[in-house]
């Protein structure tokens, strides 16, 4: 025994951290094996509203942010997963189709408006944000639904970058699990009732944002104005010609 504790104690100081790094290894991957990866590319459908389109040529600029926004969340434990929740792709073909019917016309631009690279062929231009996502599950609450909240912030931009109006609006989801064979289906339709529901939102508090009201009466003040302008050249010339 005292001739095996010598040996012991002559191993070189690399094999004895050798020793140490394999161990660590080995410990940090027990741990991460209760840690699985759960992820979602949410995807859904998305009936068009039913409602009289507002006389607006709206252009829309989809930030790099926006169209490829996801959310990660690290998983604390090894009883818990990390979630990659990513909403990108839902968020343009959702807000893409919501305005296209909400508007007399939506037109997606490359650039946002300056005044170096003006938007043609439109009277405004909006631009979404997803400012922050929430998520809760089971393991989270101890509730068996699941929950999606989200928080948008909007610009209203005239066509060379001047701000109109900005405002937030927040969205909510949720589904039971009884309906659901997985996490993952299940975190895919909270989020699709959660897109479903900022939609509604934005058609119904849009106009009541009190700079975006004032910006469209002005609107159709001048566009009644122009058309008296309009009526009157039209008169004139008409007894012009008599």
């Amino acid at each position: 025994t005292r001739f095996f504790s010598l040996l012991a104690d002559r191993r070189s100081p690399s094999d004895r951290l050798f020793r140490l790094s394999a161990g660590f290894l080995v410990l940090s991957a027990l741990a991460l094996a209760g840690c699985a990866t759960k992820e979602v590319a949410v995807s859904g459908e998305f009936p068009p509203p039913l409602m009289e389109p507002l006389p607006i040529k709206l252009g829309v600029w989809y930030e790099p942010e926006f169209s490829a926004h996801e959310f990660y969340d690290e998983a604390k434990g090894r009883s818990e997963s990390t979630w990659i929740v990513k909403t990108g792709d839902a968020q343009v073909e959702m807000w893409s189709q919501l305005l296209q019917n909400m508007f007399a016309s939506s037109t997606p631009i490359e650039n946002k408006p300056s005044p170096e690279q003006t938007a043609s062929n439109v009277d405004a231009v909006l631009i979404p944000r997803v400012d922050e996502l929430q998520y809760a599950i089971p393991s989270h609450t101890n509730i068996k639904v699941y929950e999606i909240w989200m928080r948008y912030a909007f610009e209203l931009v005239s066509t060379n970058g001047d701000p109109i109006a900005e405002w937030t609006m927040t969205a909510y989801g949720k589904t039971p699990t009884a309906f659901l064979r997985s996490d993952e289906a299940a975190v895919n339709l909270a989020a699709v009732v959660a897109l479903r529901d900022a939609g509604a939102h934005f058609i119904t508090s849009f106009g009541k944002v009190p700079e975006v009201a004032q910006w469209l009466e002005d609107k159709q003040g001048l566009e009644n104005q122009q058309g008296l302008e309009d009526q009157q050249a039209q008169g004139q010339e008409s007894e012009a010609s008599l």
